[in-house]
């Protein structure tokens, strides 16, 4: 699922504009602590203190982070990214796992490498991984 989402640019220099990121929300049952709506939440607090407004929001409901197939949210994502359309500079994932569980730790950093390839950066950094550890909630 693709949610568009907006908010109002501040300033209106190139300088004062805050840089455009996609979040990408996952989880595969119903019963987990960390819901998508959860993690959208900590993402935009994330967001909001760094500069970033989050112009798209990518999401998989109910689904495994084995593989890509079956994730609508990641596979749009991704396309997005490879075909140059991607108006977004950073992705913001709330943990690594929420990325991928990737049974092959070659096919997350293949995806992440796509991205890196296609300017999907944003201060030398390819994603922004949010945890406890990382930033406080």
């Amino acid at each position: 699922m693709i949610r568009r989402a907006s908010r109002s640019v501040v300033g209106t220099s190139p300088t004062d504009r805050l840089s455009p990121a996609a979040a990408y929300v996952r989880m595969s049952t119903d019963h987990q602590k960390y819901s998508t709506e959860n993690q959208l939440a900590t993402i935009r607090r994330y967001a909001d203190q760094r500069g970033f407004e989050i112009i798209q929001v990518f999401e998989d409901s109910g689904r495994s982070g084995l593989r890509i197939d079956g994730r609508d949210g990641l596979q749009n994502l991704m396309r997005e990214v490879q075909t140059q359309h991607a108006t977004f500079k950073a992705i913001l994932v709330y943990d690594v796992s929420r990325w991928g569980r990737f049974q092959d730790a070659d096919e997350g950093a293949y995806h992440e490498h796509l991205c890196s390839r296609a300017g999907i950066t944003e201060v030398g950094l390819k994603f922004f991984y949010l945890s406890r550890k990382a930033f406080s909630i």
